[in-house]
């Protein structure tokens, strides 16, 4: 992977290299930020920088034996440590027994978070541990000599996913490596790493990306998304090119969450407002359509989820401030209207109620009646305005 493969971050990419220039190099590096920013792209980067044959000045050649086999995540100076599951109970996997899944999510998705990683090992259910064993192999592939005589690369994802053993088992060659072995340690919640772990690295932040720069990566990637989708996209995706590329690829589930909210929404003003009871029957009928999706009730949990974010922006959407706001056009076009009706008299009641529909929902309710419920809870804040 090279630095001109990953979306902007220009000024990481630049103290990257500088560093490698200078041949100063730090042993512990660590690199925060939110999901689907680069951080692993970067540091894959970063490795292969240092290990080219013909590096230029701003990035490796791409062509040296060296960086042919970093393309295929396959040289043998270059480890990696991420979260994984015990394959078989009473016995600690480590990351070599999931390699070639690894090999190939970071190839083909680039970008990609820890749910993406459990749904390819198949650990949706399972907690990512990176679990003691895995500091011994790792202690194990450090004390080799480098093949290629220069550095040998440890790269840690999630580092915060390491149990408390595997954490201060590394404390000390943190401290004290080998010459040349470099660790860079890519993390989204440095708050959970122990002190001792973070008091021996030194701190990178990656940023998050400009909505130009999602805007034009989404049209790289997506030819038939038209430029005003990627911009409206880019928005909402709140610094993530990984946020914004799910949403291109969900755009259709959200429109079907929007239409399904905005009816909700309708009904439940008609009947606070307008007075209109017939809307008890519309109600009913969305109750029921709700009860029956497809998708069954990870598909109800999505659309609660949707539209507790869309209760959020509407109530923002009040204050004026609408680069605060993350909505599509069609989501700031309903808002016009319907965000007076989301104030401080309700907003947090609108929320728990959605929030308890979600709990509800995932503890097997009947989801007719959850819906209906929900939908005269509506009725009710709506009115409280």
């Amino acid at each position: 992977m090279q630095f001109k493969d990953i979306i902007g971050q220009d000024d990481v990419k630049a103290r990257l290299i500088q560093s490698v220039q200078e041949e100063r190099i730090p042993h512990a590096q660590l690199l925060t930020g939110k999901s689907g920013v680069g951080k692993l792209q970067l540091a894959i980067a970063y490795a292969q920088y240092i290990a080219c044959e013909h590096r230029t000045e701003t990035d490796s050649c791409g062509v040296c034996p060296s960086c042919l086999q970093y393309a295929k995540l396959q040289h043998p100076d270059l480890h990696f440590a991420f979260p994984i599951y015990k394959v078989k109970a009473g016995k600690e996997s480590v990351c070599n027994d999931f390699i070639n899944e690894w090999r190939e999510i970071v190839l083909e998705e680039k970008y990609f978070d820890i749910n993406d990683w459990y749904q390819k090992i198949g650990a949706e259910t399972k907690q990512g541990v990176i679990y003691e064993a895995e500091s011994g192999e790792i202690l194990r592939k450090l004390s080799f000599k480098a093949f290629s005589g220069g550095y040998k690369t440890m790269i840690i994802w999630l580092p915060e996913k390491m149990n408390v053993a595997c954490a201060n088992k590394l404390l000390k060659i943190l401290e004290e490596p080998a010459d040349k072995t470099l660790f860079l340690l890519v993390s989204e919640e440095p708050d959970l790493l122990l002190p001792t772990i973070i008091s021996r690295t030194q701190l990178l932040k990656v940023g998050d990306l400009s909505e130009q720069q999602i805007t034009h990566a989404l049209t790289e990637e997506y030819h038939d998304l038209p430029d005003g989708d990627a911009a409206d996209l880019a928005h909402i995706a709140n610094g993530s090119y990984l946020k914004a590329k799910k949403a291109a690829l969900q755009t259709q589930d959200t429109n079907d969450n929007l239409n399904s909210f905005i009816q909700l929404m309708r009904n439940a003003y008609s009947v606070a407002v307008k007075r209109d009871y017939n809307a008890l029957v519309n109600m009913r009928k969305w109750s029921d359509s709700m009860a029956t999706l497809p998708t069954g009730r990870e598909g109800q949990k999505n659309f609660l989820q949707y539209a507790s974010q869309q209760i959020r922006e509407n109530y923002i959407y009040n204050f004026g401030r609408h680069e605060m706001n993350y909505q599509t056009r069609a989501e700031s076009e309903f808002s016009v209207r319907f965000a007076p009706f989301i104030t401080e008299n309700n907003v947090g009641q609108i929320m728990e109620q959605l929030d308890l529909a979600q709990r509800q929902i995932e503890q097997n309710g009947n989801a007719k009646i959850i819906f209906f419920d929900l939908c005269l809870q509506m009725i009710v804040l709506i009115k409280r305005k």
